[in-house]
């Protein structure tokens, strides 16, 4: 052990920080980067015309063709556009337009991606994700969905991608965006195709796999087990403390067939779980592991990815009308995920029902998240079981199941990839799905730059790969089954109560969801989407499961809409959810999952809406942004009793004996925190599991060590790398608050009153194109960052950072609302950044200084008060 009178770290050494992880769709080589920088240099004459060149008109008049009457964009000083037209037609077409002015070239990016035509871009680089992305079929499974929509729907999808193509008509590219323009100084010859309702479908295959449930930590216990062992794998994911994080749900159960929110609870069945399996699978998951990595998170993936959403009555609200917040925690990316909109239809009726304002995705029409007239809702991630791995036994071109052998079925992708050959992919499948490891054979021999952080190297040192090499693995997954949910969404903009409000989200199938509602009536709500496969008893999806034994399948069957939880107007007045569980499974027979967030940030919530009946909309802001941390609240008593010498290393102890808990970013005591938590983690558990499933931090960290604390001694405590001493607890913390110190010292000051947790907590914003080139002066054109903010993982101000790669903010509120439902026009709203995807322009980052802040902005919603905000008048009239 480190002698405790000198200033040098502790012995156990925090692990090398892995690589943060960007979608890396685009690399140079050096020729081209050194042309694009001359270029750039000798055009800086006429620089701001390039720039300016494909921002859009936003005032005056503009002919477009499609439109069948005039249509009136109206933008406020932020550039948030409120559409007002007198048809459905010309109203998703002008959206369409209107995205497209703002967002086309990330809209075609994302097309691209969820097609797996990355490489058509961008080369070699793009070809990680697309061999994925062809495997799983996503952009087949759009064209089959598309073809299953409602002739409504179809008519505006078919409608807003007119307004796309309106947009593109006559334009160059580098009249659409500064990207097209440098990817043009690259070499790169290419006009964009007509866009299609497809491409608008395609997108949500994106949303599910990012929101897609608990893949990862099947792929973790499994390696953890063979790592460490099953019962000590067990105590690394611990089961949801339902007396201690109450549940979304805290009443009723199924009865015939319908969920009754009367009903009292009617017990759940045990389930089996299948061994793990030989080492061969253990090696074959790490590969597979490595090659989806290399899927871009549009949305975001990670324990950092979650939501708050809330509603309360009006027994508990100064005005007495219900009042409801959401803020989705999604990954960060400039731009950002949504972007804000209006849709008004100037005289409402059958053919023309939308007056709704919220959140929308750039590339899908109608809004995803807000309010219309008489209903507001908000989302937060259910994160239901749908994906399992099976481990398949192949041979050649067979597989075996059910003691027969059975033909995988084949198909043949041909990827374009741009400055280089095709390359064409055979995808192999069983009835299970699409067999991943031969993804990550195909990805080795095709010398495919992969994900690569040491875990093959780590898995090859628990268990080497047995003859006959690796074992095949197959994924089942929802949403590989074609499904309507596109109908979902512009159901819920045209819903006018609960009854209507229920029935558009039956068919929202992927991904699975919490659906918050209030209504200008007074009622609150909660209801559960998606489609959650029901298992037989031999597979719970906690790991892979055995292809061979019938008993591991899906039964075929899905757990009914109808039985799904929901709940109308509950006596406690309070819906929040934040990702905990939904219900406790001893009143829930159907099995969702195993894998909910722990409940810290639903707890703490709860709390604070409990604790006041004159709730407003500000109050609702301020919760919001509450940083209050659990894991600070339990470990620190322990940290305050170690024995520390006085002075230099006991600063930061000092700092804690007054710290509230709160994570703001001026807080010094957070700062010292942060830093001891991210090296307990790494001292307890850096020594014995592989890179790749040490603690990232989040709430299952919460929960495993906030178990561990009480226990002086125990394996984890222990160095297995130390022959000649057996650490305690006491070891660990005292090692992990010395080591913090010298950190913080390097990091910002030696006078720790000097520290602030924003120093080291900083959102950096980052174009996941040219913003990813490797070259500092293009990279400078398109990123943007700097913000020093507060919060934190798994806390309601849920500003994620990632324990094993920095402090960095990793994930965040991608937006924040509340609404009350007796004055609309009162509404709050923000982004994370602007509307505008147009580096330099205005409205790129207008949002996230205030964001950063805390502010929001004034969302008015009736015609006059959207005029008196108005900024830029734009009309667009029927071309001719």
């Amino acid at each position: 052990m480190a002698d405790l009178d000198s200033p040098s770290p502790a012995q156990a050494p925090a692990p090398a920080p892995v690589r943060a992880r960007w979608p890396r769709w685009l690399r140079w080589t050096t020729a081209l980067g050194v042309l694009l920088v001359l270029v750039l240099v000798a055009g800086l004459s006429t620089a701001v015309v390039g720039v300016r060149r494909s921002w859009p008109q936003t005032g005056g008049e503009l002919s477009i063709s499609g439109l069948d009457g005039e249509v009136r964009v109206v933008r406020d000083e932020h550039g948030i556009p409120q559409i007002y037209a007198d048809s459905t037609h010309d109203l998703m077409l002008a959206q369409g337009f209107v995205h497209a002015q703002d967002r086309f070239f990330e809209m075609d990016v994302r097309r691209h991606a969820t097609a797996g035509r990355l490489s058509e871009l961008f080369g070699k680089s793009g070809l990680e994700t697309d061999l994925v992305v062809r495997t799983l079929g996503w952009r087949e499974v759009a064209e089959k969905e598309v073809a299953m929509l409602r002739p409504a729907t179809r008519s505006a999808l078919d409608a807003y991608a007119e307004g796309v193509n309106a947009y593109l008509e006559g334009r160059s590219t580098s009249e659409m965006s500064l990207e097209y323009a440098l990817l043009g100084i690259t070499g790169l010859d290419y006009q964009p195709e007509q866009w299609t309702a497809v491409d608008s479908v395609a997108w949500l295959k994106a949303m599910a796999w990012d929101l897609r449930g608990n893949l990862d930590e099947e792929i973790g216990r499994a390696i953890a087990t063979a790592t460490v062992g099953e019962d000590r794998a067990q105590d690394l994911y611990p089961g949801y403390p339902y007396a201690a994080h109450a549940p979304i749900v805290q009443q009723g159960g199924v009865v015939d067939g319908a969920f009754d929110q009367d009903a009292t609870g009617s017990g759940a069945g045990s389930l089996a779980r299948p061994p793990l399996g030989d080492p061969a699978t253990v090696r074959a998951l790490a590969k597979v592991r490595s090659v989806l990595a290399g899927v871009p998170a549009l949305l975001g993936q990670g324990d950092g990815i979650g939501s708050n959403a809330w509603v309360v009555d009006g027994d508990r609200t100064e005005t007495g009308a219900p009042i409801l917040a959401n803020d989705p925690h999604l990954g960060i990316s400039l731009p950002g995920v949504w972007t804000q909109v209006g849709l008004h239809c100037r005289t409402l009726s059958a053919e023309c029902p939308y007056d709704v304002a919220g959140f929308s995705f750039s590339g899908v029409p109608g809004v995803v998240i807000g309010h219309n007239r008489d209903i507001a809702w908000g989302f937060t991630n259910l994160a239901p079981d749908v994906t399992d791995l099976y481990v398949e036994r192949v041979t050649g071109d067979e597989w075996e199941y059910d003691g027969q052998q059975l033909p995988l079925t084949r198909r043949t992708e041909r990827i374009e990839v741009r400055d280089g050959k095709d390359v064409e992919l055979t995808v192999r499948s069983t009835s299970h799905g699409p067999l991943l490891s031969d993804l990550a054979r195909f990805a080795a021999d095709e010398d495919v730059d992969v994900t690569d952080d040491g875990l093959l190297d780590q898995v090859d040192d628990v268990a080497d790969a047995q003859d006959g090499g690796d074992a095949a693995i197959a994924l089942a997954w929802t949403a590989l089954t074609p499904r309507p949910t596109a109908d979902a969404l512009l159901a819920l903009d045209r819903a006018s109560d609960w009854t209507s409000f229920h029935k558009a989200l039956s068919s929202f199938a992927v991904p699975g969801q919490n659906v918050v509602y209030a209504d200008t009536q007074g009622h609150i709500g909660y209801q559960a989407t998606g489609v959650v496969p029901i298992r037989r008893p031999g597979n719970d999806g906690r790991q892979p499961a055995a292809g061979w034994l019938k008993e591991t399948d899906w039964t075929g069957d899905v757990v009914p809409y109808d039985e799904l939880p929901n709940v109308l107007d509950p006596d406690s007045g309070i819906i929040a959810t934040a990702n905990q569980a939904v219900i406790d499974p001893t009143r829930y027979p159907p099995y969702l999952t195993s894998d909910w967030d722990l409940g810290y940030r639903s707890d703490r919530i709860n709390r604070l809406l409990a604790a006041d009946d004159e709730l407003s909309v500000d109050k609702m802001t301020a919760i919001q942004l509450d940083d209050r941390s659990a894991i600070g609240e339990a470990l620190t008593p322990y940290l305050l009793d170690i024995d520390l010498p006085h002075g230099y290393y006991s600063d930061g102890q000092r700092l804690l004996r007054s710290w509230n808990y709160q994570q703001d970013a001026d807080s010094a005591a957070a700062a010292y925190f942060n830093v001891v938590w991210r090296e307990v983690l790494s001292r307890t558990f850096s020594d014995e599991l592989p890179t790749a499933i040490q603690p990232n931090g989040g709430s299952r960290w919460f929960a495993v060590v906030s178990a561990l604390l009480p226990r002086g001694k125990s394996p984890w405590w222990d160095d297995v790398r130390t022959d000649d001493k057996v650490e305690r607890r006491s070891d660990i913390l005292r090692d992990a608050m010395i080591a913090a110190r010298d950190e913080l010292t390097a990091l910002e000051s030696p006078n720790a009153d000097e520290w602030s947790w924003g120093a080291l907590h900083e959102l950096e914003l980052r174009s996941s194109t040219l913003g990813e080139s490797g070259i500092g002066i293009v990279e400078r054109l398109f990123n943007r960052g700097g913000w020093e903010v507060g919060g934190g993982g798994s806390l309601v101000n849920a500003t994620g950072w990632d324990a094993r790669v920095g402090y960095e903010v990793a994930t965040a509120p991608s937006m924040r609302m509340v609404v009350p439902m007796d004055g609309l026009d009162a509404a709050r709203w923000i982004n994370l950044t602007g509307v505008s995807g147009h580096a330099f322009h205005p409205h790129y980052t207008d949002q996230t200084d205030l964001w950063a802040r805390g502010e929001t902005l004034p969302w008015v919603f009736s015609e006059k008060a959207v005029d008196r905000a108005a900024g830029d008048v734009l009309l667009l009239t029927p071309e001719g």
